[in-house]
């Protein structure tokens, strides 16, 4: 973990990406609805937010395949 405040902040991010995953990156712990870590293997991983994910609650790239769009409906675009 990095004890350096300015770098651990600019190492730490979530980036919420139009039409896909949340990805996290950096020193963080997923853990699940009861407080269990989900197991993590790297430093930066994509979370599903089309539920449609096969290894959830990690990206395995469906949100492509379902046509998963995040706008809202009646707003303008990206």
């Amino acid at each position: 973990m990095n004890h350096n405040p300015q770098e651990a902040a600019n190492e730490n991010s979530i980036v919420v990406c139009p039409d896909g995953p949340i990805l996290v990156r950096g020193d963080f712990e997923i853990v699940t609805p009861s407080g269990e870590p989900v197991p993590r293997q790297r430093k930066t991983v994509a979370l599903c937010r089309c539920g449609a994910s096969a290894i959830k609650p990690y990206c395995d790239g469906t949100h492509k395949l379902i046509n998963f769009r995040t706008e809202i409906p009646g707003m303008p675009g990206k």
